[in-house]
C-alpha cells in the first residue's frame, strides 16, 4: 500500500485499502492496541492509523515488505533489547511480513507509552 497517494478518513478506510493478507495483521494490531490502551482513541495522523491518549500514543502502517510501528523514541529505547532483532530507527521499528507478528511485545510497548502519556498529562494538570 502506498499511503502517500491515498487520503484516509479513519482506520477502517486505511485497513480496507490494504492487501487482503495484510488486512488481518492490521486488524489484529489494532485489536492489541485497543486491549493494551482501551481509553485511547483512533485517528489518522500522517496518513497512518494512530492511537491518541493525551497526545499521540502509537502509529502503525503497512508497507510492501513490513509493518511499520511508531511508538516514539522512548517506546523504542525502553524495549531496545527485544527490538534489536528488527530494522528500525530512533522512533520506529519494522516488523517483516511473512514472520510472526510480535503482538505481546506490541502490547507491552503500548502499555508503556500509555503510562508515559498519562503521567505526562497529570503533570500538565498540576501546573
Amino acid at each position: 500500500m502506498d499511503a502517500d497517494k491515498a487520503t484516509f478518513e479513519n482506520i477502517d478506510d486505511y485497513i480496507g485499502q490494504a492487501a487482503p493478507e495484510v488486512r488481518e495483521l492490521l486488524q489484529e494490531i489494532r485489536k492489541v492496541i485497543h486491549e493494551a490502551a482501551p481509553e485511547a482513541t483512533e485517528k489518522i495522523s500522517y496518513q497512518m492509523p494512530t492511537f491518541d491518549l493525551h497526545g499521540n500514543l502509537v502509529h502503525f502502517a503497512a508497507f510492501k515488505k513490513h509493518i511499520g510501528f511508531y511508538p516514539a523514541p522512548r517506546g523504542i529505547e525502553a524495549f531496545k533489547d527485544e527490538l534489536s532483532v528488527y530494522k528500525g530507527a530512533k522512533g520506529s521499528v519494522q516488523f517483516p511480513l511473512g514472520q510472526p507478528m510480535p503482538y505481546d511485545l506490541i502490547s507491552r510497548i503500548v502499555k508503556f507509552r500509555a503510562a508515559e502519556n498519562i503521567e505526562k498529562a497529570k503533570g500538565k494538570r498540576k501546573r
